[in-house]
């Protein structure tokens, strides 16, 4: 009966997870994606909101989804990461992919132990769906992070790109919109909808300050702070980003290098967490008797344990290595 019972609940995981696939569709062309950058850029809803220019609408599941939250800080949290990790997907959409990934954790979990010991599959089952709940926000977080770093990479170059076209005599939304055209991405997505906000009739402030929203960094910051001093007050704002240029480019070489001082202390972390983790497992696989009893009370307190202690470790492995430029 368990395995009879699991297998429909992998049947029907793997049916919804296929009707939800087919209910979405290819987005629009780029061309028409950046037609609608205005909103994107200004509206924490943009993600939400449906209209006719070739997006197909989210399915029932996604929109019922959505609409439990609406309003909440978790909408406007995850809001924020699709956003930063430049994923166009509703609140919705990325919630229902989040269930999906925990029910079908919790299949993988029961159904590895469930010949063995149905309880404990139900246990392992429970930890795995809130693993897979959380993988996909970690995904968007690794994805927002990596898309953060390739922005500040390009940052140096673009901003002497900027003060050689100020010297050449281009205004500065002529100077933006030759960078969102002459760089790669993320910098020239990133710049082009600054203009299209502009086009929109939004301040430059407001432009400048949604940019910063988007691809929160300390050197971009830098970039947004001269530009809003620099139209207030005037100054010669080449000559400023410039020295800023500079100051990015010898902050993105420190922090290289010093990546690579901690790489062998960082490897070693994750070396060391994943070693007792591993080896356990593949200890279960080859001898499940052998193992059996340390999930039984009270002895099952020395794994809980262990895991506690191996996830301190690495917790302060990561705080020592993490160096503030």
């Amino acid at each position: 009966m368990v395995g009879v019972l699991a297998l429909l609940l992998l049947v029907a995981a793997l049916v919804v997870t296929f009707l939800g696939l087919r209910s979405r569709r290819k987005n629009a062309s780029a061309d028409d994606v950046m037609e609608r950058m205005g909103r994107f850029a200004t509206r924490e809803d943009f993600l939400a909101v449906v209209d006719g220019s070739g997006r197909k609408e989210p399915s029932k599941v996604a929109q019922s989804l959505e609409q439990m939250i609406k309003g909440r800080t978790m909408a406007e949290r995850i809001t924020s990461v699709l956003v930063r990790a430049d994923v166009r997907l509703t609140i919705g959409e990325f919630l229902l992919i989040r269930v999906l990934c925990a029910g079908g954790g919790f299949l993988i979990g029961f159904l590895v132990l469930a010949r063995f010991a149905p309880a404990l599959g139900i246990l392992l089952g429970i930890a795995t769906a809130l693993i897979g709940y959380a993988a996909p926000m970690f995904y968007m977080n690794f994805k927002a992070k990596k898309r953060q770093k390739q922005f500040v990479n390009q940052l140096g170059d673009t901003i002497t790109l900027m003060a050689n076209s100020l010297r050449a005599g281009y205004s500065l939304l002529q100077t933006m919109d030759l960078v969102s055209r002459e760089t790669r991405d993320p910098i020239s997505v990133e710049f082009k909808r600054v203009v299209h906000e502009i086009g929109l009739g939004i301040t430059n402030e407001d432009a400048m300050s949604n940019l910063l929203k988007r691809v929160p960094s300390d050197d971009l910051d830098l970039l947004v702070s001269a530009i809003n001093i620099q139209h207030e007050v005037g100054g010669n704002l080449a000559q400023i980003l410039t020295i800023i240029g500079h100051t990015i480019r010898e902050r993105v070489r420190i922090k290289g290098e010093i990546r690579v001082l901690v790489a062998q202390v960082q490897m070693s972390g994750y070396v060391v967490t994943a070693l007792p983790v591993l080896l356990a497992v593949a200890i279960f696989f080859m001898n499940p008797g052998y193992l059996s009893p340390m999930f039984h009370w009270p002895y099952i307190c020395m794994p809980i344990g262990s895991l506690i202690c191996i996830i301190i470790g690495y917790l302060i492995m990561r705080k020592i290595t993490a160096i503030e430029v």
